[in-house]
């Protein structure tokens, strides 16, 4: 059973590159207005992955216009994280940065192991299925966690 929604979700990964940018647009595209959505990285050394730009596009989730940024980024202009209802992190390294920048605020944050498809398959196609497998797994996590996006 889907818990209570947040009015705003922080998601985050390593790089803000691949997994959260893609949990980021999955909300916004299934439960549009009802939450505030953002994503961040615990480090800003890469711009968004161009697989997954194509594997959010697939399924009409437009990613391209997206920008990487970090925690440090986000606090620098003005985006507190203790504005944040929910923070998902979507590997070990955004989890552990979560609860430290959060250590003495009352924020729930969550652990999602989600697949770092990068660095996986040999070839397009193989690389293309490892992002549409980290891509798949955050959209079923999104909707066991939120519930059905009809669903108030």
């Amino acid at each position: 059973m889907a818990e209570r929604f947040p009015s705003s979700v922080l998601f985050c990964c390593d790089h803000n590159s691949v997994r959260s940018p893609i949990a980021e647009g999955y909300m916004k595209k299934l439960y549009g207005q009802r939450a505030y959505v953002q994503s961040a990285g615990v480090r800003n050394d890469r711009e968004i992955d161009g697989f997954s730009i194509a594997v959010s596009a697939e399924d009409g989730v437009e990613l391209d216009r997206h920008r990487s940024r970090s925690f440090e980024e986000m606090i620098e202009w003005g985006d507190d994280l203790t504005g944040f209802d929910l923070i998902v992190a979507l590997s070990p390294a955004s989890q552990r940065q979560a609860l430290e920048l959060t250590r003495f605020a009352h924020i729930d944050v969550e652990y999602w192991p989600i697949m770092d498809p990068s660095g996986l398959g040999e070839t397009r196609e193989a690389k293309l299925d490892a992002y549409r497998q980290t891509r798949d797994q955050i959209k079923e996590r999104l909707l066991d966690r939120f519930g059905s996006p009809g669903k108030e």
